[in-house]
């Protein structure tokens, strides 16, 4: 299953991929995390890696060589993708934990990043995941992938969404744009919460908005202490909290437990 992690930004989106892929993980499901976000670059960190893998927009010459070198030989020229075939530096794991990244931007004035849209759209496409492996993709803020195409290929989308009105506005347009690619699992999570109360009422509205909410994530001081570091703690009330939101997906997806 290939998973789509979408939201506002600042939603916490990279938190609840971290989150996820930890608790897959101890699940038994071999994950493989997809950096997906061309200016976020702390997610490597987060995931409890010492340094980041190598774009694969290297593998295709960067950004400029793109259109040139996609039917080029390589790993991105194959048909189909299986997580042993992509070279060892642009796939950093550990105990069945990996990640690879599509590329970000490094400086000004060098263009959209709409050849690393069209890397992931293809990637993502051609990624023939085993069946006890999970994708988690980490998508970039905002909805502007959905008009590229990236998630053309996904199975399971969820919303991050926090309490803000305009972050619930922006989880209904996601719903629509996923809806309108006929992706059948599209699912709220809600995160940064402060107290039941306002959990409750943010349930309510998306609901009304017809958005299912398959969990929620309160506010914890620690991590957000913790985000100078750029890590996750572990044993926080959130680890728990995720398991409860990994159950609903798996359980919504129909997806088998690992023997």
């Amino acid at each position: 299953m290939k998973i789509s992690v979408c939201g506002k930004g600042g939603s916490g989106k990279s938190t609840v991929v971290t989150l996820l892929a930890n608790e897959a993980r101890a699940r038994g499901y071999r994950v493989l995390v997809v950096d997906s976000d061309e200016s976020n670059t702390g997610l490597f960190r987060m995931l409890g890696f010492d340094y980041p893998p190598v774009p694969l927009m290297e593998l295709v010459g960067g950004k400029k060589s793109l259109r040139q070198k996609m039917g080029q030989p390589s790993v991105l020229s194959e048909s189909q993708i299986v997580t042993a075939q992509i070279p060892e530096q642009q796939l950093i794991q550990r105990d069945g934990l990996m990640m690879v990244s599509i590329g970000k931007i490094l400086q000004s004035l060098e263009g959209c990043a709409c050849p690393m849209g069209v890397l992931s759209r293809e990637f993502l496409k051609k990624l023939d995941l085993a069946e006890e492996e999970l994708a988690i993709v980490d998508m970039e803020a905002g909805v502007e992938h959905f008009g590229r195409g990236v998630d053309t290929s996904i199975d399971s989308v969820l919303i991050v969404v926090e309490p803000p009105l305009e972050s619930v506005n922006v989880g209904q347009k996601i719903h629509e744009l996923a809806s309108g690619m006929s992706i059948k699992n599209v699912w709220a999570v809600l995160n940064k919460v402060p107290t039941a109360e306002i959990a409750t009422r943010l349930k309510a509205e998306l609901e009304e908005r017809h958005i299912e909410v398959v969990g929620c994530i309160y506010f914890d001081a620690d991590i957000f202490n913790s985000s100078i570091e750029g890590k996750i703690p572990i044993n926080r009330v959130a680890v728990r909290e995720i398991k409860e939101v990994m159950d609903s997906i798996l359980s919504r997806a129909g997806m088998p437990t690992p023997t």
